[in-house]
């Protein structure tokens, strides 16, 4: 499928690890030129240079998306670099707290998961739409989960903060018509962070009791959204979950043959 992203300009937040960094690598693989915005240097440097070991386009900017003034100067220093973007892709977020009610979360704890997985993105959008409006396959894919739809035990700051990812999403489509703004919603991810959170190293992933997709895997919904191929999909939500939230909770009945 030709996806028409040959040298256009494409932001990655979160870009050093995990769904950011296998974003980036499939924007690069379909001749896109990439920014990576993160506040993780030495491995947002190691995929600048696995990108550009294979013949890619890429430059790392460091950034804290928590920060108006570092976007900002992200922001402009991607557009000096290679030009004003066609494409963001939102990755940059954590978990935050798991295994904690409310009543024991702090408002520390609370506030990191809201400003990194919703204020981030407010700030992101804030500093790129101006220069996505001017383009001509102008998108934005924002990383919610399926936690923007279903809570998880233990994980509430982050269930709340997931669920203002895809209502954000929407209200950027309706706000700014002339890009498109997607979410998509993936369960569980194989990327550091989950395996730091969930304690699971390759065995783990491997005989986990719930189904794991690679980042790669979720790369390729990514690149999907953020392409001309999807250009009928505005303000949607694409969920990639092996089909779970499509669940009844009702206790599954045997049916006879008669």
């Amino acid at each position: 499928m030709e996806l028409y992203l040959r040298n256009r300009i494409a932001v990655v937040t979160g870009g050093a690890s995990g769904i950011g960094a296998a974003s980036a690598r499939a924007l690069s693989r379909e001749g896109a030129q990439v920014a990576i915005l993160d506040r993780d240097r030495e491995r947002g440097t190691r995929v600048v240079s696995d990108i550009t070991g294979r013949g890619g386009r890429a430059i790392y900017v460091e950034t804290d998306v928590t920060d108006e003034e570092s976007v900002s100067r992200g922001v402009g220093e991607t557009v000096t670099a290679l030009g004003a973007p066609d494409m963001v892709v939102c990755s940059a977020g954590v978990s935050g707290p798991v295994g904690k009610r409310v009543t024991e979360t702090s408002r520390p704890e609370w506030d990191q998961v809201l400003s990194v997985n919703v204020t981030g993105m407010f700030l992101v959008a804030k500093h790129c739409l101006s220069y996505l409006e001017n383009s001509p396959i102008a998108t934005m894919v924002l990383i919610g989960s399926d936690a923007s739809f279903v809570a998880f035990k233990g994980m509430t700051p982050y269930c709340a903060s997931k669920g203002a990812v895809l209502m954000f999403a929407k209200g950027l489509s309706v706000d700014h018509p002339a890009v498109r703004v997607n979410c998509i919603c993936p369960s569980v991810v194989d990327t550091p962070m989950v395996r730091r959170d969930l304690s699971l190293d390759d065995d783990g992933i491997r005989n986990a009791a719930m189904p794991i997709m690679s980042a790669d895997q979720l790369a390729g919904h990514v690149l999907f959204l953020a392409s001309p191929a999807s250009a009928p999909m505005n303000g949607a939500a694409l969920v990639v979950d092996f089909g779970f939230t499509a669940r009844a909770a009702f206790p599954e009945l045997e049916f006879g043959s008669s």
